[in-house]
């Protein structure tokens, strides 16, 4: 597989429609960031199961000093979320679906605040309407509904067809809408075109916020207006992991990017010397073992953290984890965590301002609830919060839900630069890892996001792990992995259980631009 290259911009993206905008953005003139806005607007419209503007978003940002800024765009539980709340009403957990699901303010937008800032600030001209002016159409004259979306599962809706307003929307005659099938949201349309010529603080502090919340207390949700007028995404310093030859940066909590950097730096004191092979496969899975185990017992609202997560990417620390892993056998480590769905996109410019973004709903189209005023589908990452008062992610007023969310963003010694991220939940931190470390081993870019991957999950029954690899790897590999006590489940290939993953690099001597998006997806790379 060819990686396509660029002369001089590139985007990269789960769903053509999104490339095609990032694309007309950089013809335009737009910056990186621009694109980015632009992209994330349209692909909020055209791929409703992985994300919305009803969801969370994470950006990095190198810019054209090889500085990297975070912005950490997701939004607290809402005022009336409380844990008796839950249990007036009878719950022992958070529901998954519905209103009550919807308990967290949607921070997405106000990232794309910032970044429109940021933006601005490195050179960016376009006006918000030109930004978004793709989505709004879209929304308003509908597109074909992706063959990703057509592939959630029947028993997904089954869940989602009660939750006010999504059935009308989503389903036709009692089923899933199919491949090919016009998707038209008229009410989102006009939200959008609201923010286009109001701004985007409007979606908080203006008629969008009135008609939003209005809306969420009429369907029970517990996020109330005073709850979006208090809201405002933050400017955060990254984490980073210095390798050999390269830095690797990416969000701190309540993201789990540490857990990504953790599982690279395990990875880079096990003498790996070949993707692909049984160290390589073994060496990742244990080494993502020790890292959500750490993740587990420290991870929550960095308000309410004790550890400092940068001990955690020491030297010391990393020697001593990588030093108990067997390279022979499979080691203990606690169960991961549950699926999600999720989008990345990534884009470079001709000044190489680099973004790596991410948006999501958490599971497969969020909380299910569709708002009537503004077509608004609100996510249901709420469910990362405990209704144990002694956890520490703990629900409560104001706080904020730990997030598997986690874009990665690589600097090279060589002056090479590296956006690179993926959908998956939980399972983010590994298939970023296989994908990372494949191309540092020496992959092609475009190998290295094709290449069969494997998640560590649960069985079907959530009691024990399970190494799930893709059919496409050697039959002596999976041999080699069981007799190390990996329990290896095959799936089929391309599958989505293993991630959209997708990468751009710009090489520093003649600002060429390889960009590519993963086949198992809806999209691709288009540049200038």
């Amino acid at each position: 597989m060819e990686t396509p290259v660029f002369g001089h911009a590139g985007v990269a993206a789960p769903h053509t429609l999104a490339c095609e905008t990032g694309q007309r953005i950089l013809i335009q003139g737009g910056n990186a960031i621009e694109a980015m806005i632009a992209m994330a607007a349209t692909i909020g419209v055209v791929y409703p199961h992985n994300n919305s503007l009803g969801g969370d978003g994470f950006w990095l940002v190198t810019d054209t000093k090889r500085r990297v800024h975070a912005i950490q765009a997701c939004g607290p539980a809402g005022a009336g979320a409380t844990l008796k709340a839950f249990r007036d009403l009878g719950h022992d957990t958070i529901p998954a679906r519905g209103a009550l699901a919807a308990l967290t303010v949607p921070g997405a937008i106000g990232g794309w605040q910032i970044a429109a800032d940021m933006a601005r600030a490195f050179g960016g001209k376009l006006p918000l309407a030109a930004l978004l002016e793709d989505a709004i159409r879209l929304a308003r004259d509908g597109f074909p509904v992706s063959p990703s979306q057509a592939r959630v599962e029947p028993r997904e809706f089954e869940e989602l067809k009660t939750v006010p307003g999504f059935a009308s929307l989503f389903m036709k005659d009692g089923q899933p809408l199919t491949a090919g099938e016009r998707l038209v949201q008229p009410a989102l349309a006009g939200l959008i075109d609201q923010l286009a010529h109001a701004g985007l603080d409007d979606f908080y502090r203006g008629d969008a916020a009135r008609e939003v919340a209005a809306d969420l207390e009429r369907a029970g949700s517990f996020v109330t207006r005073d709850d979006l007028r208090r809201y405002r995404a933050k400017l955060r310093e990254p984490l980073s992991l210095t390798l050999p030859g390269a830095t690797v940066f990416n969000l701190p909590p309540p993201s789990q990017g540490l857990s990504t950097l953790i599982i690279l730096g395990l990875a880079e004191r096990l003498n790996i010397r070949r993707a692909g092979s049984f160290e390589h496969i073994h060496g990742l899975v244990e080494a993502t073992k020790k890292a959500t185990a750490v993740r587990n017992h420290i991870l929550a609202d960095p308000a309410l953290m004790t550890a400092d997560p940068a001990a955690f990417l020491a030297p010391t620390f990393l020697e001593k984890e990588a030093a108990a892993i067997s390279m022979s056998h499979a080691g203990s480590g606690p169960l991961p965590g549950a699926p999600g769905d999720t989008i990345w996109m990534g884009a470079i410019d001709s000044e190489g301002i680099a973004v790596s973004y991410i948006q999501s709903v958490f599971w497969g189209f969020g909380s299910g609830l569709v708002l009537p005023k503004t077509g608004l589908l609100m996510q249901n990452r709420g469910m990362a919060f405990s209704l144990d008062p002694r956890s520490l992610r703990a629900l409560a007023p104001g706080r904020l839900p730990f997030h598997t969310l986690n874009p990665g963003m690589a600097q090279f010694s060589d002056g090479r630069l590296m956006p690179f991220g993926t959908m998956g939940g939980d399972a983010q931190p590994q298939i970023l890892a296989q994908t990372f470390s494949r191309y540092r081993l020496g992959e092609r870019l475009a190998d290295a996001i094709d290449a069969p991957r494997f998640v560590l999950k649960r069985d079907a029954e959530g009691k024990r792990p399970l190494l799930f690899m893709e059919s496409r790897f050697d039959d002596a590999l999976y041999g080699a992995l069981d007799r190390a006590g990996h329990p290896v489940d095959i799936g089929p290939a391309y599958a989505d259980d293993f991630g959209h993953s997708g990468a751009l690099v710009r090489h520093a001597a003649n600002g060429r631009i390889e960009a590519m998006h993963d086949p198992r997806a809806d999209g691709g790379a288009l540049g200038l």
